[in-house]
């Protein structure tokens, strides 16, 4: 049997995408997310299906202690589970900042933290952070959201620093625009409305959570001496 994946934010978008991939090539799974129903809804064998709050680091570290026990240890952590609520600065409620940062950025840290020992012990692993565009460049509207995904970018560098003289890939994945769930988070609707339109006026409408799937499988099926570090994949229409 393959070693074990632990995907984050496995019930819709890219966590989902990813489940179903990796499943059909044999690995073993454990999928978090907050809506367990959507994951057991997929069948999908070798695959332990638990709910999980990212920000809770006793339950997370739980069902991972309880996967491992199944299926051996961690071989491939991918942090997914993500929210995007955009706004301004000046009239966005703080609350929305602190949600961002608690599940994005401390979600995040939570699982490396989980992991990254053993992985170093073994020396073999990787983890995979799912970050955005928007963690590399500025986009109106989306301050906090920029600021918790510069943050996933810029500690995961830090962890890859760490990790590398121990043979663990530390890899951070930045997409750009996908249709997925993750805009319906924002509680603007005007927001919303000038996002799909942005989206529209520049054809950027063509890539599927399915093809950001496809290339984080291809960077963690590399083998272990080779590490895509940074990896920023949109829509070819899309230039910004």
């Amino acid at each position: 049997m393959k070693k074990l994946v632990v995907i984050t934010g496995a019930s819709s978008g890219f966590g989902m995408a990813m489940a179903k991939q990796f499943a059909a090539d044999g690995y073993p799974l454990l999928l978090l997310a907050r809506r367990v129903e959507k994951m057991e809804e997929m069948n999908l064998p070798n695959t332990m299906c638990r709910k999980v709050d990212v920000t809770d680091a006793k339950a997370f570290e739980l069902a991972v202690s309880e996967a491992e026990a199944v299926y051996g240890k961690t071989d491939l952590l991918v942090n997914n589970a993500g929210v995007m609520l955009l706004g301004s600065i000046e009239e966005q409620d703080p609350m929305e900042w602190k949600k961002m940062l608690d599940v994005n950025v401390l979600g995040v840290m939570n699982g490396m933290k989980i992991v990254m020992n053993d992985m170093k012990e073994r020396k073999s692993g990787t983890i995979i952070n799912v970050s955005s565009i928007a963690g590399v460049q500025p986009f109106g509207n989306h301050a906090a959201y920029c600021a918790s995904k510069y943050g996933v970018t810029g500690l995961t560098a830090v962890a890859r620093g760490e990790m590398s003289a121990h043979n663990v890939r530390v890899l951070s994945v930045n997409p750009g625009a996908v249709a997925t769930e993750l805009l319906g988070h924002t509680t603007d609707p005007n927001i919303i409305d000038a996002y799909n339109d942005w989206k529209e006026s520049v054809g950027a409408v063509n890539i599927t959570a399915d093809d950001v799937a496809t290339t984080i499988k291809f960077a963690y099926e590399l083998p272990q001496a080779v590490s895509l570090r940074q990896i920023i994949i949109t829509d070819t229409m899309q230039d910004a």
